[in-house]
């Protein structure tokens, strides 16, 4: 398999504060790679690293084949966290711009401006100035910049962030169709959904150490089938003292449990009625939280 990015013992510090500790990893080309974490643990410090905005201070980075700090700058599209734009300037000068900056010549950078434009819903807005746009469509015009000169290599920075579930699908089927492409797409977020829907593969850095890394499957796998969903005539109170930890879901009840799954249900029926029971893996999101949150697990 080819790697368009390549991590090996990365760390990175501030002061007294070690933001990336010894990290490793390795993106495939051609994927859609997810890169979650709870605040401050590193996810940005990183995907900064990867696009030679900041620098490691041991370590080695390749991207796309080449370990030069510029050597494929032109070949990635970057979408910050903070996102900024000129906003006295009029949309599609300032997306023509960033496509020059790109070594796009001005009558490409303009067809392509005004082709994601119209697929993005904002072709009425080409000629207007940026600070009359909403923060969402900013937000959209923001990644048509960073898309605009096709580039092999996508770093996503939260893309997700604040968009309203219509153009969140939006933003979700460009990605996709990147990938088609042939193009490679990585993108940190808070959104262990959209995690699980889009990404090939997956890691998790926690205070600056990877600690999960692979397919959902293989993840979910490592964590084994230990979590049900029931639903019990006595709701969430018939469960106490039955399992480890309860998360009440509203009309289910998700609970982890040791043993085997037959036993536990025999225990619930001695209880009550069952109207549910469904043995699962665990979800991205409970997995998430058993390592990031109070007293959460460490794999």
């Amino acid at each position: 398999m080819e790697t368009a990015v390549r991590l090996e013992g990365v760390t990175k510090t501030y002061g007294a504060v070690k933001a990336v500790d010894g990290l490793s990893l390795n993106v495939p080309k051609g994927a859609i790679f997810g890169f979650i974490g709870p605040n401050g643990s590193g996810k940005t410090t990183t995907l900064r690293m990867i696009l030679h905005i900041l620098y490691p201070d041991s370590g080695a980075i390749e991207v796309l084949g080449s370990t030069s700090r510029r050597a494929a700058n032109d070949r990635i599209g970057y979408l910050p966290e903070e996102r900024g734009l000129y906003r006295k300037m009029t949309v599609r000068r300032v997306l023509c711009y960033y496509g020059g900056l790109k070594g796009m010549r001005q009558r490409d950078a303009r067809a392509e401006a005004d082709a994601w434009l119209e697929r993005l819903g904002l072709a009425t807005w080409a000629d207007r100035k940026v600070e009359a746009l909403s923060k969402g469509m900013q937000q959209k015009v923001q990644f048509i910049a960073a898309i605009l000169n096709r580039p092999e290599l996508l770093v996503l920075d939260e893309p997700f962030s604040g968009l309203d579930p219509v153009n969140l699908e939006a933003l979700r089927e460009v990605m996709l169709e990147l990938k088609r492409r042939g193009a490679t797409v990585i993108f940190s977020t808070h959104d262990m959904t959209k995690a699980e829907e889009l990404s090939d593969t997956i890691c998790m850095i926690f205070r600056g150490r990877k600690v999960l890394d692979g397919t959902l499957g293989e993840i979910q796998a490592r964590y084994g089938t230990d979590t049900v969903r029931v639903k019990v005539s006595g709701g969430p109170g018939a469960l106490a003292g039955l399992a480890r930890n309860v998360r009440d879901l509203g009309q289910l009840q998700e609970v982890r449990f040791e043993g085997d799954p037959q036993e536990f249900l025999r225990k619930l029926l001695e209880r009550g009625r069952v109207e549910h029971f469904e043995v699962g893996k665990p979800s991205l999101h409970d997995i998430f939280l058993r390592i990031a949150g109070d007293g959460g697990d460490r794999p």
